[in-house]
């Protein structure tokens, strides 16, 4: 018999991430849109058990812990390329 205690459960992956870290969230969307879920890229403001912070290219994006479907760590973003000549 499987008896899942609050021991047992694993503390959610978003609370390893550091400050700062690059991340990318799968954030599930609201019923009734026309997909299922979006990705968010950024880096790491702030994380605890409601949630996470990122700032993205252009806004801070915070996504509620019932919102996350999955993340990961990624790489920070490459340098820009100098134009051509």
């Amino acid at each position: 018999m499987n008896n899942n205690t609050a021991q047992n459960v694993p503390d959610p992956l978003w609370l390893t991430w550091l400050v700062g870290q690059r991340v990318v969230v799968r954030k599930k969307l609201p019923s009734g849109s026309p997909h299922l879920y979006t990705d968010v890229k950024g880096t790491v403001v702030k994380t605890d058990a409601s949630g996470v912070t990122l700032q993205t290219q252009t806004e801070t994006v915070t996504i509620a812990a019932l919102e996350i479907a999955i993340g990961k760590m990624i790489p920070p973003r490459p340098a820009p390329r100098r134009p051509r000549s």
